[in-house]
């Protein structure tokens, strides 16, 4: 008798103590923290269903063996630091910062041990995310794009599209890091291109406003909005005092030519998160994020909005159309 209770006491000791598992499989729930800049009606971020699915094909399903812990900005930078450290006392296996420089800054400041992977950063070395690509250092790895080619890239296709111009607008959010390095040599691509550049920020609402009564005032023939989820924000906005004013605008997200803008021409985020996916399940597995290169993608894509296009009167080139992944009429 004394035997069997002695099991029992141990038996139940063990059903305390093991980790948290479902479906009786005694498996461990990986808990990831998800730290977005967006509000939970648009979802974490764009793309973000590629992530899910490839987390999937390797062997983590929701609701079995995996879990996540959303916390959501809502479009303002001053929240992702409050929120990041929410995910690091939460003690989560794993933080994702789903899109955004700032985001990916605020997750490494809110934790030098939990291991962090970032999607779709620009410059993750020039912003001090990581030491360097190869061989990132501490607790933080990720996926990012060759950021120093975007800004000609747009810049020369806008001018394909409309040659005429010789004033154009760069607009992006001043309060976002990784424009210091991306933007130090947009004057010289400009002359490159035969157009002056001018430089607008939007840091809130009333900035949109002011944005285009500059462009009217200046006379500018164009404009180029970057990537920055405040920007994605007022998309809607956007897309509609271009029209308005007939303006010209190339983006670098795909949610604009959605809402009925011109072109963009962003990284593949489908291909960015894949990659975060499976650094997440070699984290997981045990690897340290500190000898897990950054993987890097080089491959863009190009939307074109016909529609638009002709609404502006603009003829867009045919070596433009073939060049474009995706061509909305």
């Amino acid at each position: 008798m004394t035997s069997r209770r002695a099991f029992i006491g141990v038996a139940l000791l063990g059903a305390v103590a093991a980790p948290r598992a479902v479906g009786g499989q005694g498996r461990k729930v990986a808990r990831i923290g998800v730290l977005s800049p967006f509000v939970p009606s648009d979802g974490p971020a764009p793309s973000f269903q590629v992530f899910r699915a490839r987390l999937r094909e390797l062997g983590y399903v929701e609701g079995d063996n995996l879990a996540f812990e959303y916390r959501w900005a809502e479009g303002k930078y001053d929240r992702l630091p409050a929120l990041a450290a929410e995910l690091a006392q939460s003690k989560v296996d794993l933080i994702v910062s789903a899109w955004s420089t700032p985001a990916a800054l605020a997750a490494k400041r809110a934790t030098t041990t939990i291991p962090i992977v970032f999607v779709g950063v620009g410059d993750a070395v020039g912003v001090e995310l990581v030491e360097g690509l190869a061989r990132p250092g501490g607790n933080v790895t990720g996926s990012t794009f060759l950021s120093e080619e975007t800004v000609g890239k747009l810049l020369q296709l806008l001018k394909e599209v409309v040659p005429r111009a010789t004033r154009v607008a760069i607009v992006f959010n001043p309060a976002n890091p990784v424009y210091g390095s991306m933007l130090k040599d947009v004057d010289a691509i400009g002359r490159q291109l035969n157009v002056q550049v001018v430089r607008l920020g939007i840091q809130g609402t009333g900035d949109v406003e002011s944005v285009f009564d500059s462009a009217r005032r200046e006379r500018l023939d164009g404009l180029v909005v970057m990537r920055d989820f405040v920007l994605i924000t007022y998309r809607e906005r956007i897309v509609e005092l271009a029209a308005r004013q007939r303006l010209p605008v190339m983006y670098g997200m795909r949610e604009f030519v959605d809402a009925g803008g011109l072109m963009s021409f962003e990284p593949s985020l489908a291909e960015l998160y894949r990659r975060a996916a499976d650094l997440v399940h070699k984290i997981l597995r045990g690897a340290k994020p500190a000898d897990l290169p950054v993987e890097q993608s080089s491959r863009f894509e190009l939307i074109v909005n016909l529609r638009t296009a002709k609404t502006l009167g603009l003829a867009v080139p045919r070596p433009v159309l073939l060049r474009a992944d995706h061509v909305l009429e």
